[in-house]
């Protein structure tokens, strides 16, 4: 049998400049800020925070932002709700149409489970699935799903979410529970023009609706814009990324994930090539050309990803370039990926290895 010790990654008081790579690293006193930050703002207008936890996917983070104020989860598959009600979360939002036996066997013994679990539907084939096999049950709140502009998954009209509604209402095992979109970035003013009109509908039609949940973290700091919501989710916030210090949400000293990598090879002058591939920092390009901001080195381009190389174009920079050796420390184009690639996460406080946290729901994405 191979020797895996190697699976102990680190314990308290290790260097994290001592660990091998590539290991995602998360800075304690940056996700702790992340965390107040949001809160605070959505405290200060007003509203209801429900984080989505795809982004870390370790229910001790989402114990602490719910110890900071937030008011449920979010989560995007059954499997994920699983492992959190597991740990002890009761007030769960699934963000995804439910479809298939195994699925909606699953979401029974769910619900079955928690106090207060509630899912999305866009469509009548999903409503009368779940209508089907709850009823004679204990009731399933659903919540229409709307597209105000996102372009994934939703109904197109008021008028679609209104009888969306009203065939949730009249159907046995389900209760209508509101409803949730997750918009497009800086669409405030387009996002509360159709909640309003959808508010309008339900409203001549008897139908109350408790809850009305816009989501993002690019939308974020928007959220006050949307008076009609009654909450707001986000996720990518608690670690941010690249993509969220291009919109302006974050600063590169509120990016609390790095990959760590080794600079394995210097081909050229220009090449440098490190450990970290496809398999740690995942191909999402999120509408860079390349693949990660290298701290230290904001002219050197991460230009291409096999599976456990990055090669590294420096031809663009004008001072020291990274030797072999070097270990390296790279925001991510997007940080929800790379949680999904590794078993645990190591966190550390200037330096040094403060835990080590499994990704418990690493993988679990049906």
């Amino acid at each position: 049998m191979p020797d895996r010790s190697f699976a102990v990654v680190a314990r308290a008081g290790d260097r994290i400049a001592d660990l091998s790579t590539p290991r995602p690293v998360i800075d304690e006193d940056r996700l702790a800020a992340n965390i107040a930050r949001v809160q605070s703002y959505m405290n200060e207008h007003g509203l209801n925070f429900r984080p989505h936890i795809k982004t870390h996917k370790i229910p001790a983070l989402a114990v602490a932002q719910v110890a900071a104020g937030a008011k449920g989860i979010n989560c995007q598959k059954v499997t994920e709700a699983e492992v959190f009600a597991e740990a002890g979360f009761n007030d769960i939002l699934i963000t995804f149409n439910i479809l298939g036996q195994q699925k909606l066997e699953r979401l029974a013994r769910l619900n079955d489970r928690i106090s207060a679990l509630k899912v999305v539907a866009d469509s009548e084939t999903t409503v009368d699935g779940l209508a089907a096999h709850f009823s004679g049950h204990k009731p399933l709140t659903v919540l229409v799903e709307c597209d105000t502009g996102g372009g994934r998954c939703g109904v197109q009209t008021s008028d679609e979410a209104a009888s969306l509604a009203r065939r949730i209402t009249a159907a046995d095992g389900l209760i209508f529970g509101g409803i949730v979109t997750y918009p497009k970035p800086q669409s405030a003013a387009a996002v509360e023009a159709f909640i309003t009109e959808t508010l309008q509908r339900l409203r001549a039609d008897g139908i109350s609706c408790p809850i009305v949940s816009n989501g993002g973290t690019p939308s974020l700091f928007e959220a006050h814009l949307v008076p009609s919501a009654t909450e707001h989710r986000a996720g990518t916030y608690i670690y941010n990324d690249r993509q969220m210090l291009r919109m302006g949400h974050c600063s590169e000293d509120d990016c609390a994930m790095h990959v760590l990598a080794t600079v394995v090879s210097r081909p050229t002058a220009d090449r440098a090539v490190i450990d970290a591939g496809s398999k740690a920092l995942t191909s999402d390009l999120q509408g860079f050309s390349d693949y990660g901001l290298i701290v230290g080195y904001p002219q050197a381009r991460i230009t291409s990803l096999s599976e456990e190389h990055g090669v590294i174009d420096l031809s663009n920079c004008t001072g020291p370039r990274p030797q072999i050796g070097e270990r390296l420390f790279i925001i991510p184009n997007h940080t929800c990926v790379v949680s999904n690639l590794f078993d645990t996460m190591v966190f550390h406080r200037g330096g040094v290895v403060t835990r080590v946290e499994e990704v418990a729901a690493r993988g679990l994405v049906w």
